[in-house]
């Protein structure tokens, strides 16, 4: 039985380029912004509820299991304020959202998305309620957590952490029809609207600069990226 998704923020699904939003929007040059059948960011994804997720045991062990990735859960009480990641995700099935308040309103949602692969999250103090529905189970991120960086990113992977899971610099993405891959910069994993730095939907050959400065580079329904020179 189908569910209408929720839109957070009173954005649009989809996703336009920052400039344009910021010409119509009053100067809000954060807008995830208007648009239609395109990937949205992560302040207009739509709920698409699914089939649940695999149970995966053992690599559930492995990962230090935060909280599961289906359930509604208060903020303070059944999980901590802090940075999660859930990975892994397939088929869009994945949507998580944070909230104000349990009132299941929109005017309550701070941020929300539909993942496919991998996503960061980072859940305030002030939030009061994360939803996960058919995710992967979230783990809990060091932000002191080193790794080696890749110059090289799955194009329908989700979120990177710059600087751990993808280095700085010039990406190539290729080949992309109907509009249908979306990218976004962003200072952190809040996932709202002002989280992001910059964003577009490509038709083509996609070329996008991640600084070291970068926090996350999200990419879904894309190519796969490739460092330029």
């Amino acid at each position: 039985m189908g569910m209408k998704g929720k839109v957070a923020l009173g954005a649009v699904v989809g996703v336009v380029v920052i400039g344009v939003v910021s010409a119509n929007a009053g100067g809000n040059d954060k807008d995830g912004g208007s648009g239609s059948g395109s990937k949205g960011s992560s302040a207009s994804a739509q709920h698409k509820p699914g089939s649940k997720k695999d149970s995966g045991g053992s690599q559930a062990a492995a990962k230090k299991v935060a909280f599961e990735g289906d359930g509604d859960f208060q903020v303070g009480k059944d999980v901590k304020p802090g940075t999660y990641r859930t990975t892994g995700n397939t088929d869009d099935m994945c949507y998580w959202e944070r909230a104000k308040d349990a009132s299941g309103e929109t005017d309550s949602l701070l941020a929300n998305d539909n993942v496919t692969g991998t996503s960061y999250v980072t859940i305030k103090a002030t939030d009061k309620l994360f939803k996960s529905s058919g995710c992967k189970d979230w783990e809990a991120v060091d932000p002191k957590a080193k790794g080696s960086p890749a110059s090289t990113a799955d194009g329908d992977g989700g979120m990177f952490k710059v600087g751990t899971d993808l280095a700085p610099g010039t990406y190539k993405s290729t080949g992309n029809a109907d509009d249908s891959c979306y990218w976004e910069r962003t200072k952190d994993a809040e996932q709202g609207l002002d989280s992001i730095i910059a964003n577009n939907n490509v038709t083509g050959t996609a070329v996008v600069t991640i600084k070291p400065t970068d926090a996350y580079f999200k990419t879904t329904g894309c190519g796969d990226w490739k460092k330029a020179g």
